[in-house]
């Protein structure tokens, strides 16, 4: 695992032992980063169900102005800002350690919003549809912003959730990446 482009490039990337955490591959990633282009630069990412930080830290390496990561695993919180630390782009991030949901609800409470959001939840268990409509219900998405929700390649997700248009589906192997746009984008 390593960053792929940008500031940090092939920085190696820590990610804890056994299979609590499920990295994204690289392969996976630079496809998704060449879909989002020139969305990535300025900026403003959030990275939920983080793992180790490698999609948001991604970002950041590629011009995002700022990452917040949110995990509640120990192994991975301690990765993630190692990780943070080895490419020198800690002063860009923001850890949040705790529940996803939790992490929704404060973030939203602070007022914040992304124009990037990228979120991982563990496969099959419903997770990613639940955290995309609370990402809607709580006005987390910044007017134009596109949101991403990597699944497996069985796993459906609706067309539709809340305002969001899902614009794009990639399929990599057994992995697959839901691409979600605000309907007032002119961007796809």
């Amino acid at each position: 695992m390593r960053v792929i482009a940008g500031q940090a490039k092939g920085c190696s990337l820590k990610a804890p032992r056994g299979m609590s955490t499920r990295p994204t591959s690289d392969r996976v990633k630079e496809a998704i980063f060449n879909i989002l282009g020139e969305r990535v630069p300025a900026s403003r990412f959030l990275d939920l169900f983080a793992g180790t930080g490698g999609i948001g830290i991604e970002a950041l390496s590629r011009g995002a102005e700022h990452a917040t990561f949110v995990e509640k695993g120990n192994a991975a919180l301690k990765a993630l800002s190692d990780n943070l630390a080895r490419t020198k782009l800690q002063d860009q991030g923001r850890v949040l350690a705790m529940d996803v949901f939790r992490g929704v609800e404060w973030l939203a409470e602070q007022g914040e919003s992304f124009s990037l959001i990228f979120l991982d939840p563990p496969y099959a268990r419903g997770l990613a549809e639940n955290t995309l409509q609370a990402i809607v219900a709580r006005g987390l998405l910044a007017p134009g912003g596109m949101a991403l929700s990597e699944t497996g390649q069985r796993e459906n997700l609706p067309e539709k959730v809340g305002n969001l248009l899902r614009v794009r589906v990639a399929v990599y192997g057994d992995t697959a990446v839901h691409f979600y746009r605000d309907p007032g984008n002119s961007q796809g």
